[in-house]
């Protein structure tokens, strides 16, 4: 990888991490819970790609970062369907 794309991948790490808090710290607290939750679909969009990452290859060094990818993204899509499981069982009358 030469020293350009470097930058670039750098500058776009950055520029979304500072948009991305800029978004999560204007939402109000009652709204962070349920947006989030629906949100973590989108970890299955990651989980494709770390499989696609942790390929057929010999071991290599995207073959790890796939596998922990693939770990991470079903820990964040499993944990974010138990939040909003609990957050439902909240709204459901009690016998």
């Amino acid at each position: 990888m030469n020293t350009e794309n470097l930058i670039v991948l750098l500058y776009v790490l950055v520029l979304a991490s500072f948009i991305g808090f800029e978004l999560i710290a204007k939402i109000p607290p009652t709204l962070h819970t349920p947006l989030m939750s629906g949100s973590n679909a989108i970890s299955g969009i990651t989980i494709v790609g770390a499989i696609v990452a942790s390929g057929p290859d010999m071991w290599s060094t995207s073959k790890v970062l796939g596998i922990a990818a693939l770990f991470l993204a079903t820990l964040n899509v499993v944990g974010g369907y138990a939040v909003t499981d609990r957050m439902l069982q909240m709204f459901k009358k009690k016998k």
